[in-house]
C-alpha cells in the first residue's frame, strides 16, 4: 500500500490536471476536503487495527469512550446515536455486541422506565484502561514537530469548518424537519 504523503502528491497531480479541464473548481478548497477525508481514513485504518486484538471496532471502541467519559457512565441510545453518527439500527448492534461481551448493560431508567439507558459495567472501564494508555505513543508520534500553538490553531480551523458544515447542511433537527416537509 502506498504511503499516505505519496498519495497526498498523487492526489495534488490530479487535482491539477483537474482544473486545466474544470477551469472553475475551487482548487484549494477541493485539495483541503481531499487531504483531510485522506488523513481521516488513515487515522480510522490506524485505530481499527490497534482496536482489532481486543475485537472491538471504531464505533464500539467510541461507544464505550462516550460512556466511560460521562459522570453517571450511562447515555440514551438517542445520544449515543447523535454522538458516534450512527443511526439506530447499527446502534441496537453496537449495544447488543457490547451487552454480550458484558462491556455495558442496557435497562429502564430509574427516572422513567421507558427510556432506556446504557451503562458502561467494570468490565468495560477495565477495557478502557487497558486500550487507551497504548495509544498515548502514537498520538504523540503523529503530532510530532507541531507546537503547542500549530495544536491550538488546528483545533480552532477544524472547529470552524464544523461550525460552517453545520451551516451549509443544517443541524440534524433541522435537515429531519425539512426532510420530512418535502415528502
Amino acid at each position: 500500500m502506498a504511503s499516505l504523503s505519496k498519495c497526498i502528491g498523487m492526489m495534488d497531480e490530479g487535482i491539477e490536471r483537474t482544473i486545466r479541464l474544470i477551469p472553475q473548481l475551487p482548487a484549494v478548497e477541493a485539495k483541503l476536503s481531499r487531504l483531510m477525508l485522506m488523513v481521516s481514513g488513515s487515522l480510522n485504518e490506524e485505530l481499527e487495527f490497534e482496536l482489532k486484538p481486543y475485537k472491538l471496532n471504531h464505533s464500539e471502541f467510541l461507544t464505550l469512550m462516550f460512556l466511560y467519559s460521562r459522570p453517571d457512565s450511562s447515555s440514551t441510545p438517542g445520544e449515543l446515536c447523535e454522538f458516534t453518527k450512527q443511526g439506530a439500527t447499527n446502534m441496537t448492534r453496537i449495544g447488543n455486541t457490547l451487552v454480550k461481551r458484558g462491556l455495558v448493560t442496557r435497562g429502564g431508567s430509574d427516572d422513567d422506565r421507558r427510556r432506556v439507558v446504557i451503562r458502561i459495567t467494570a468490565t468495560g472501564k477495565r477495557l478502557v484502561l487497558k486500550i487507551v494508555p497504548p495509544l498515548f505513543p502514537r498520538l504523540d508520534a503523529m503530532f510530532q514537530g507541531f507546537s503547542d500553538t500549530d495544536k491550538k490553531n488546528l483545533s480552532r480551523l477544524l472547529r470552524k469548518l464544523a461550525h460552517n458544515l453545520d451551516q451549509a447542511t443544517g443541524d440534524s433537527d433541522t435537515h429531519i424537519g425539512t426532510m420530512k416537509a418535502t415528502k
